[in-house]
């Protein structure tokens, strides 16, 4: 199909795919001549991962190229892999985060491998706690600091409620990958970490919903 058939199927306008083009996100077609380019199925289908990366995964363009890497050049299922795909997700956080809470909660749960990669420091900051500690490890630090800055309080039992709520999703989705095919495994671990957490994010505000109508019943 040429440009104008493939903009038209996709709903991406041509001059989003044009920079795609540019950006190197979107393979090159096969030229029919010096102006004009034959694409496919698999420009299709590698359009709708870009507007599935920057639409429900809210990722940048630098953030896509990152994932879009791990996916056509797979290195391996490794937990480096894991870590590239939270990286992806990952909020810019300050250098100088006090990671004692979240630590102390790793610890409190046993949660050695997270522990293994931080490093056992006291007094650790993210800028010195090992590659960890520049995602998920900095992240959980940064969201305990704001609930502090903000006086919320959650119960030590409330947070081992969602810890053991995430492990069972955890575990659900490690059981998941797929073991026949490497490129089929890596593309599962990196788009189920970068698209499944909008999902995660929903079930909850239903599920609050949910449980809310349980506890408040509206009267009549």
């Amino acid at each position: 199909m040429r440009m104008s058939e493939l903009s038209r199927v996709s709903g991406v306008p041509v001059a989003t795919i044009k920079f795609y083009l540019r950006a190197g996100l979107l393979p090159e077609g096969v030229r029919s001549s010096p102006n004009q380019a034959q694409y496919d199925d698999s420009h299709l289908q590698r359009l709708r991962l870009i507007r599935a990366l920057v639409g429900a995964g809210g990722l940048s363009l630098a953030a896509v190229r990152t994932v879009l890497h791990q996916i056509d050049e797979p290195t391996g299922l490794t937990l480096d892999l894991l870590g590239a795909a939270h990286r992806a997700v990952a909020p810019e956080l300050a250098d100088d985060l006090e990671l004692d809470d979240a630590l102390d909660l790793l610890r409190r749960w046993g949660w050695k491998a997270c522990l293994t990669a931080t490093g056992p420091r006291d007094g650790a900051r993210a800028q010195d706690a090992g590659p960890a500690a520049d995602d998920a490890v900095a992240a959980l630090a940064s969201a305990l600091g704001a609930l502090r800055d903000a006086g919320f309080e959650i119960e030590p039992s409330t947070l081992d409620t969602y810890a053991d709520a995430m492990m069972d999703v955890a575990a659900a989705e490690i059981d998941g990958i797929p073991v026949t095919s490497p490129s089929a495994a890596v593309r599962y671990v990196v788009l189920g970490t970068v698209l499944v957490e909008p999902v995660l994010l929903a079930l909850r505000r239903l599920a609050q919903r949910e449980a809310s109508a349980a506890r408040f019943p509206v009267p009549g």
